[in-house]
């Protein structure tokens, strides 16, 4: 019963993507004979070239780093010759499509214009949130975020686990007495376990886990056991009972930066956002009205907690 991690609400590929297709300087030209006049400076190469056109609408080189600035972290790992045809089909078909949509009126469908406009919407909301947060994300932020969660503090305490799941005391109270009797209990948590997940994983297999991995009453319960130890009384969390049994301790390092770096950023990403809608909503009126169309009295913000 691992405790969830909210998820980011922004996922803005260029905080992701690393630079793709770096137009390679072109050979300099042979040097002119002593009798020729001297040859004028060469123009700089475009840096954003026309890479094809459709019905005469260009698209740029620009276009394709942007396409494959989302492409999964796998793909990116293609050489750049394999991976800018395989964009510049893709965009070319985009093109195509585009107009023969817009040949056929689907444009001024109201639907269709609902969907227009969502999708402007979100695109607008994800670039001032890009624009927010993508300066924030320094390497002098990432290690002080790594100094004030990671550096300082001491190794904690793993535990390996399994468990098994089931709706009521009085199940989990049998299944105690079962593994009393010298049951076995993978082959309990495979057959009685309602945490399918875990059950299909090695018979309720959860993994190494630290305390604040799981709910309190989880935790709480499964390190104060010892190890190749099961628990003797059913314990109760929001998900049902479990019959836990611990089957190993150890204590984990503290990991190095470069091992947490990108959990980090994700972590810094998820904040800079929230940092960035809380602002956002303290700058305008909200008011909320219940189902009925009712205004709803607005409630007052938490008062901040007293500095000690």
């Amino acid at each position: 019963m691992r405790l969830s991690s909210p998820a980011a609400s922004f996922m803005a590929a260029a905080l992701l993507a690393p630079a793709l297709f770096v137009p390679h300087a072109h050979a300099a030209p042979p040097a002119a004979t002593p009798a020729a006049p001297a040859a004028a400076p060469a123009a700089p190469a475009n840096p954003n070239p026309v890479v094809a056109t459709v019905n005469g609408e260009d698209i740029h080189l620009d276009d394709v780093r942007q396409a494959a600035a989302s492409m999964p972290a796998q793909l990116r790992q293609l050489p750049p010759n394999m991976i800018f045809p395989m964009l510049l089909n893709q965009l070319i078909d985009q093109k195509a499509i585009q107009a023969a949509a817009l040949r056929s009126g689907m444009q001024n469908q109201p639907d269709v214009q609902a969907q227009m406009h969502a999708a402007a919407t979100n695109a607008l909301q994800n670039a001032y949130l890009s624009q927010q947060v993508t300066p924030t994300l320094t390497d002098a932020a990432i290690q002080d975020y790594y100094n004030q969660n990671y550096a300082n503090k001491k190794p904690e305490t793993e535990i390996h686990a399994r468990h098994i799941l089931v709706a009521t005391e009085a199940e989990a109270t049998s299944i105690i007495k079962q593994l009393k009797a010298g049951a076995d209990f993978g082959a309990l948590a495979a057959k009685l376990s309602t945490d399918k997940a875990s059950a299909k994983q090695n018979g309720g297999d959860l993994g190494w886990f630290k305390k604040g991995d799981m709910l309190p009453a989880f935790s709480d319960a499964a390190f104060a056991m010892k190890p190749h130890t099961f628990s003797q009384t059913p314990v109760h969390s929001q998900y049902g009972w479990h019959v836990i049994e611990v089957l190993d301790t150890r204590t984990a390092a503290v990991p190095k930066l470069d091992a947490v770096r990108d959990e980090i950023r994700q972590k810094l990403i998820q904040q800079g956002v929230r940092q960035a809608v809380d602002k956002a909503v303290a700058a305008v009126t909200v008011v909320r009205y219940d189902p009925s169309g009712k205004p709803v009295p607005a409630t007052p913000a938490p008062a901040a907690p007293a500095k000690k």
